[in-house]
Formats: structure tokens, C-alpha cells, sequence
């Protein structure tokens, strides 16, 4: 990946939510949940963001379409070969660069508006962010209905009357209706059956082949996110841990916390036998987080360096694209093998 295809590059983002007592409501504390991440989204692939509930991965999704915005860093996007902070637009300049990034929510169910048509869900966006005539929106909410494998007449129903893959389709044409080049999917497929998962994840990879979308896609499902991603960032208490190609990350996972993830992921093969890691302890409070390594409080291999200095998410010396945030990563990574 080069320097010129880079879309999106967020730099030190921190979001906190404060904590407030007593009848004033004074700030007592804050809730860490996107704590100084630094990560670099290229034109044309999809970035994964994996981890634990509450680990921070869709509070940064919400960060990059600016449905919350920053406590501090920047995200410059590439505007036509030009990086721009997002986050210092003014008004008139953030209102059309929204068109250029969209977000698919987790549940189907409340992403429409169960009192308008599909219609009436598509037309609104494509008439503030265009200049297309009313029938030339209608002719464009019709292709993308079709996109998404749907028929065009559907556009004159309601939500109520469609199954949740069919929602999470609807879903899907709609964040494109305003032609978008980023995409954040918010666990897309979790709330459908694992036979309707499967058509969906497949829909939105023929589209972004046909379209040139870029994808950040959150998930659990570790499993799904192999198959979408062409790199994947493993999130821990508001940090990124390991961050790496989706084959090199599967294959050679260098940190203890993706290790312990990956040996929860069920194999097809029953006769198949994998070591489970069970982690000790319970996931600290991004209110209070440990000083030092976030993941020291629940890692076997945890010494002195890990509870006094917090790592450094750095390339490893013989692999630049696999970056992990662990004292002892080249150690392990000689352990794993090349």
C-alpha cells in the first residue's frame, strides 16, 4: 500500500465520555472508550475492527462518520489526492463530506423509519446531497434496489413488510444512495440468521468490487471478518493490540489477547483439536484502565516492563505490515515462526 491510496488516516483519536456526580453534576471521571488510536484505512480494502464488547471499535466507527466527534486528534481524508482533517471542515465543507462516508447499523429493524416508505428513506438524502430531478430519483433508488438483489417496486413499501436480510439489503442501498467511497458496517450481519449472513457479506463484496468501496467493517464473529477483510485491527480497552494482513494475522498471531480471541473461533472440522485460551479475570473499566500494558491484569506472559510501561503498537522487524503492541512480540514471533 502506498502513500497516494491512502483514504482515510485518524491520528492519536481519543473519545471519553465524562462521569459526573452529585447534585451539580460534576466530571469525576471519564469512560476511555477510543483511547490515542492511530490507524490508516486505504482506498479499495476492508479494515476489520475486532474485539470484546465494550472495547471501543464502534464508538470509533461512530468517530469516523462524525455521529461523535473527538476529544482530540485529527482524521485527514484524501479529497481528490488532497488530505484534509475532517474535524477542522467548516460547516459548509463537513456538510458535503459526509456524502463521502456512510455507515450500515447493527439492527435492520430500528435503521428505517417504520413510517415511511423505502421510497420516501432513499429520496430525502439523494435530494439534499444531488441535484437529480424527481424521476431521475426514482430511476436511481431503483438500480439500487436492484444492486442489493431487490425489486424496484419494493421501493413503494414499508419496512414492517420485509425480512431481516431484506432490511439489512435496504440498509445497505441506502448508505450508497449518495454515492459514498467509505462505508462503516457496524456488525451488519449479527442480528440475521447465519443462512441470511452469508448472502449478505457476499452482496456487499460484488458491490464494492463494482463500486471501488472502501470498507471498515466491525464485528465479533471473527470468522466473518476473515472472510471480509483484507486487514484486521484487534481492539482492546479502547486500543489497538495487533494490526496486520487477515491471512498474516490468522496465521501468525503474535499477541496473547488475538491469540485467546482466535482460539474461541470454531473449526468445521470436528477432529480438528485447538488449544482454548481461557482468559483469567474480567475486562477492566475503561473508566480506570491499568496502567502500563491494558491487557498486563489478564496475560500469562505479563512481567515487570508490562505493569510500569504501556507498549508501543510498532511493526515487527521481519514483517513491517504485521504491527503489534506487545514488549515481547519479536520474542513470540520467533516462537510462532516465520
Amino acid at each position: 500500500m502506498t502513500e497516494s491510496n491512502v483514504l482515510l488516516e485518524l491520528n492519536n483519536i481519543k473519545k471519553y465520555f465524562p462521569i459526573t456526580a452529585g447534585i451539580f453534576r460534576r466530571e469525576v471521571g471519564a469512560v476511555r472508550a477510543v483511547d490515542d488510536i492511530s490507524l490508516r484505512v486505504y482506498r479499495g480494502e476492508t479494515l476489520g475492527l475486532v474485539g470484546e464488547s465494550g472495547c471501543g471499535k464502534t464508538t470509533l466507527g461512530k468517530c469516523v462518520v462524525r455521529l461523535l466527534e473527538p476529544n482530540s486528534g485529527s482524521m485527514q481524508y484524501n479529497f481528490g489526492g488532497e488530505m484534509r482533517d475532517l474535524l477542522s471542515l467548516n460547516a459548509q465543507e463537513s456538510f458535503a463530506a459526509r456524502r463521502k462516508i456512510q455507515m450500515v447499523f447493527q439492527d435492520p429493524y430500528s435503521s428505517l423509519n417504520p413510517m415511511k416508505t423505502i421510497y420516501q428513506s432513499f429520496d430525502e438524502p439523494i435530494r439534499i446531497h444531488s441535484d437529480r430531478n424527481k424521476e431521475e430519483r426514482r430511476e436511481l433508488i431503483a438500480r439500487l434496489l436492484e444492486a442489493v438483489n431487490l425489486h424496484p417496486e419494493y421501493m413503494y413499501r414499508y419496512p414492517h413488510e420485509f425480512s431481516g436480510g431484506q432490511r439489512q439489503r435496504i440498509c445497505i442501498a441506502r448508505a450508497l444512495c449518495v454515492d459514498p467511497e467509505l462505508v462503516v458496517c457496524d456488525e451488519p450481519v449479527s442480528a440475521l440468521d447465519v443462512s441470511i449472513q452469508a448472502q449478505v457479506l457476499n452482496q456487499m463484496k460484488d458491490l464494492q468490487e463494482k463500486l471501488g468501496l472502501t470498507y471498515i467493517f466491525i464485528a465479533h464473529d471473527l470468522s466473518v471478518v476473515e472472510y471480509m477483510s483484507d486487514r484486521i485491527a484487534v481492539m482492546y480497552l479502547g486500543q489497538v493490540l495487533e494490526l496486520a494482513p487477515a491471512r498474516s494475522l490468522y496465521d501468525r498471531h503474535i499477541h496473547p489477547y488475538t491469540q485467546a480471541l482466535l482460539s474461541a473461533v470454531p473449526v468445521p472440522d470436528i477432529r480438528a483439536k485447538r488449544e482454548r485460551i481461557i482468559l483469567e479475570g474480567d475486562v477492566p473499566s475503561p473508566a480506570d484502565p491499568p496502567q502500563g500494558c491494558r491487557f498486563h491484569t489478564r496475560c500469562q506472559y505479563c512481567h515487570a516492563r508490562c505493569v510500569e510501561e504501556m507498549p508501543k503498537l510498532e511493526p515487527l522487524a521481519a514483517d513491517p505490515e504485521h504491527f503489534v503492541a506487545c514488549h515481547l512480540a519479536e520474542e513470540r514471533f520467533a516462537a510462532v515462526g516465520t
